[in-house]
């Protein structure tokens, strides 16, 4: 039997989009506690009625490590998913696994875990949503492509980047969607690390916005991205919305992922705690809003059940074959308020104990040549929150004080190790740079010196590099960013980065690309023994 093609079309998405933001869920206690006691039940309409079901918004798979993956996909009602899964595109000899039954309470988004995985091969599947009193009625198949945990003499090669449909540059038809999708899905990537800021729910769309050169920028525009997300329904509807971008939709139909997630999942700049001073919300408290927040990105991405968190952050270690093992931060949900951050004792910082523990735990556990720490936050530069800081650093070039701490003691902890080849990637600041960090130009000394590789953004505002703070001895090797704030994605400052590693060498090698893919920037770094 051939597969058949992707049976979803932009209308069919923002209908459903519009549909599914007419629920809302009312506020409970505890940042994460409905997640990790699996929420309660969200009263939401049947979309369809009568007919075959139908998948909504394409398939994706995520966090592909040895023997595993997930594969996630949306209906258009109560139904059971169910996967085909085969080394051979037309499906002969599939193999079959059994999803679970999708419904209001998960927005009728479901998760497939796939087990049993061969090392070193590129997999197809095809999930169909299946009637609950008729299994001979199932909805079309939507197609996806996997490439499983690489074996000893297979290269691997990934990319990363973030910040997806910000500052007000939504999806647009003319570009067919997010533009620099089709530059990534030519790279046939092993997978893509998503590092945060996946969707901007504190940023609404206009249908059409003016441009400096007097031409216009069209979004699409749905019913979720009229306003800032406050209610479950309004946060689910931010990642629907990004999903009505066609071409991005294909690219991750043919790209496992990694996700993390940042600030904007929830509001700009938030930590726990924090009540907001901003007119455009009804919901002033932040740990409403981010247990929502937090809810929508676990049911509408497709994220495993592998963090060691027992409150259901996603912190976790994504073992990818002898060359690689990827760490996975949340720097958002032990973050501290936004201070001045000079202050001499820091309990949580941007990880946390429990977190700071597990990371240098793993690390040392790791066999991989590589280790590259996903981080949501870079290390080194400045990152303003009015007159306090959102980011790591403080500006005082000095000793580590404030969130600094934090990071001294992981560095700290990496060199009294012995670990060697480890590699910082993020993204955030929506620009795309190369920092080396060294001892012999720093403050703080007790490390071995590192690579950190910013990249972003992907659909949004790009902005000016800022400057950098002397702790950590920081030096920009590369930086590409536009003069102007808030640039629109017409002028070309989008961003995604390449990794890749030899297996016969074991050589790590980065790439920057432009809103083309064209390498504006490569560094080859030697892997070392321990």
């Amino acid at each position: 039997m051939t597969s058949r093609p992707d049976p979803v079309d932009r209308r069919t998405v923002l209908r459903t989009t519009g549909l599914a933001a007419a629920a809302s869920v009312a506020a409970t206690s505890g940042l994460l506690a409905p997640l990790a006691a699996g929420g309660p039940a969200v009263a939401a309409p049947t979309l369809v009625r009568g007919g075959r079901p139908r998948l909504t918004h394409g398939v994706q798979s995520g966090d592909v490590r040895a023997g595993g993956a997930v594969v996630w996909s949306r209906a258009d009602r109560r139904s059971r998913l169910m996967v085909e899964v085969s080394r051979d595109p037309r499906f002969r000899g599939a193999r079959t696994v059994r999803g679970p039954v999708v419904g209001p309470g998960s927005d009728f988004t479901g998760h497939v875990d796939l087990s049993g995985l061969p090392r070193g091969t590129e997999l197809h599947y095809r999930v169909r949503a299946v009637d609950l009193d008729d299994p001979r009625r199932a909805s079309e198949p939507v197609v996806g492509r996997l490439r499983t945990v690489p074996g000893r003499r297979d290269d691997v090669r990934f990319l990363w980047s973030g910040d997806i449909a910000g500052q007000g540059w939504g999806v647009n038809p003319e570009y067919g969607g997010f533009r620099i999708a089709d530059a990534m899905t030519s790279r046939d990537a092993d997978f893509f690390l998503c590092s945060g800021d996946y969707v901007y729910a504190d940023g609404p769309v206009a249908a059409t916005v003016a441009l400096p050169d007097g031409s216009t920028w069209r979004n699409e525009t749905s019913e979720a991205k009229a306003k800032v997300a406050e209610t479950l329904a309004e946060f689910r509807g931010q990642y629907a919305y990004n999903l009505t971008a066609d071409n991005w939709r294909r690219f991750l139909a043919r790209t496992p992922q990694v996700v993390q997630w940042d600030d904007h999942e929830v509001t700009n700049n938030w930590y726990p705690g924090e009540i907001l001073d901003d007119d455009r919300y009804r919901v002033k408290d932040v740990d409403t809003l981010a247990r929502r927040g937090h809810r929508a990105f676990h049911e509408w991405t497709p994220l495993s059940d592998v963090s060691p968190d027992p409150d259901g952050r996603i912190y976790r270690v994504i073992h990818y074959g002898p060359l690689l093992d990827v760490f996975v931060l949340d720097m958002r949900t032990f973050k501290n308020p936004n201070t001045p951050n000079l202050e001499p004792a820091e309990r949580e910082g941007v990880l946390g104990r429990r977190q700071t523990r597990w990371l240098l735990r793993e690390l040392e556990r790791s066999t991989a040549t590589w280790k590259v720490v996903a981080a949501d936050l870079p290390i080194g530069l400045l990152v303003p929150d009015g007159e306090d800081w959102e980011g790591i650093a403080n500006g005082d070039d000095g000793a580590p004080l404030g969130r600094e701490q934090g990071i001294a003691t992981v560095l700290a902890g990496l060199q009294r190790l012995g670990i060697r080849n480890h590699v910082w990637l993020t993204a955030d600041v929506h620009h795309t740079a190369a920092h080396h960090y060294s001892p012999d130009r720093a403050a703080f000394q007790a490390f071995d010196p590192f690579w950190e590789f910013v990249s972003g953004p992907l659909n949004a505002g790009a902005f000016p590099a800022a400057d950098l703070d002397g702790t950590f001895g920081p030096r920009k090797d590369f930086v590409s960013s536009p003069e102007a704030a808030n640039v629109s994605p017409a002028e070309g400052f989008q961003f995604f980065g390449e990794v890749e590693i030899d297996a016969g060498s074991r050589d790590l090698t980065v790439h920057l690309r432009d809103v083309d893919g064209r390498s504006i920037y490569s560094r080859t770094l030697r892997a070392r023994r321990r």
